[in-house]
């Protein structure tokens, strides 16, 4: 019996798509739980204003479609944007700090979905919302925070980063070829 623990990257999965499989779940289950405290706190935030964004009225369940189908999206742009040289490098890279040296892949990875958690909320719902309201004559003064949407966000982005982890192999990831480089004839 062996005394060593597996981590979760151990089982993730291999391959030049990798990433891509992993953020699409990670989106989607993150969503889902971002959803479920929309949901908790206000419903008619999945209701009416998502499918308001798309001029649709109030339509139920096509709220909960759009907002996984935008968890699904920003899932696979995480997917694709930490599994690029630059960031899975500076992900992966040795550090100084020995409280990060010893957290291994995984957390790097948690800690990359809160941070990108975090952009999204920024940009969509902070700034790009908020001038698209503006835009149209109403709506609040610039920008609108809600604390709801900064918890969903940094809730999803988290998870995100934690399905991420445990569903891409990180160390094929830095050994396959990007998907979108073109291979280098020899």
């Amino acid at each position: 019996m062996s005394t060593q623990s597996a981590s979760p990257t151990d089982y993730g999965l291999g391959g030049s798509t990798n990433w891509l499989l992993g953020g699409a779940i990670g989106g989607i289950v993150g969503s889902l739980l971002f959803g479920a405290l929309l949901w908790v706190v206000d419903p008619e935030i999945v209701t009416d204003t998502i499918p308001g964004i798309y001029g649709f009225d109030t339509a139920g369940g096509l709220g909960w479609v759009f907002h996984l189908f935008h968890g699904l999206v920003l899932g696979v742009v995480f997917g694709a944007l930490v599994s690029r040289e630059p960031i899975l490098g500076t992900i992966t890279a040795d550090t100084q700090f020995d409280v990060l040296e010893e957290t291994g892949p995984a957390v790097r990875f948690v800690l990359a979905g809160f941070v990108y958690g975090l952009a999204v909320w920024a940009l969509l719902p902070v700034i790009a919302a908020t001038v698209v309201i503006s835009i149209g004559g109403g709506g609040p003064a610039f920008p609108a925070i809600a604390a709801e949407s900064l918890a969903g966000h940094v809730l999803y982005g988290t998870l995100l980063g934690a399905l991420f982890a445990v569903f891409v192999d990180t160390d094929a990831a830095q050994e396959v070829e990007a998907p979108f480089e073109e291979a280098s004839e020899s």
